[in-house]
């Protein structure tokens, strides 16, 4: 799988084909066109599924219609997929689960990806949370109020010590970001330790 491909396309197949492997399906945790500026070269020339929130599809479908500055040639695509959270499917032998998790975007999505071998989970999480701190509110369709409560959804319902993978830094875990974010006051208040 080829979780959020932002840009550099010829970078993605290049690598993927150099490692001989074929990718099964793109996913997309939000549509914010640094996670989606890739989408539509890496699944065509895969011929692989898009997966994404229906609350974000348009987004996708009208990509070419951004006009985002220094970024592109940005191409629109129409997801295979449209996803609520809350579903589990798999993929390439790995089980995904998805998670909703708006307020960095409007419909944002956090996906569970476990190996059923190994029973190893990871969440990648795209702009939700990083290590020491949060995805930005100031966008449309972003609210600080419904980023912490996704935030807290996710230490409901994931494993705290499983590797979370963001858009935009290193690898952490949900129990170190309970112990040292700075940005998760309000959600310490509301998450049992």
């Amino acid at each position: 799988m080829v979780i959020d491909p932002g840009a550099e396309p010829e970078r993605i197949l290049t690598a993927l084909a150099e490692a001989g492997l074929h990718c099964a399906a793109v996913l997309v945790t939000h549509a914010h066109h640094d996670h989606i500026g890739a989408v539509a070269p890496v699944a065509r020339g895969h011929g692989c599924p898009v997966y994404i929130s229906s609350g974000e599809a348009h987004m996708l479908r009208n990509l070419e219609q951004q006009d985002v500055s220094g970024f592109g040639p940005l191409e629109s695509y129409e997801a295979d997929v449209n996803l609520q959270g809350d579903e589990r499917f798999s993929v390439a032998g790995l089980d995904v689960q998805t998670h909703f998790a708006p307020g960095h975007s409007p419909a944002g999505l956090v996906f569970e990806i476990t190996d059923p071998a190994s029973a190893q989970a990871a969440l990648f999480v795209g702009d939700v949370i990083f290590r020491g701190s949060v995805g930005r509110t100031d966008l449309p369709g972003g609210s600080f109020a419904t980023l912490e409560d996704s935030i807290v959804r996710l230490y409901e319902s994931c494993p705290r010590d499983a590797p979370v993978l963001s858009g935009h830094s290193g690898p952490t875990t949900l129990d170190h970001e309970l112990a040292a974010n700075p940005f998760l006051d309000g959600v310490r208040a509301r998450v049992t330790a």
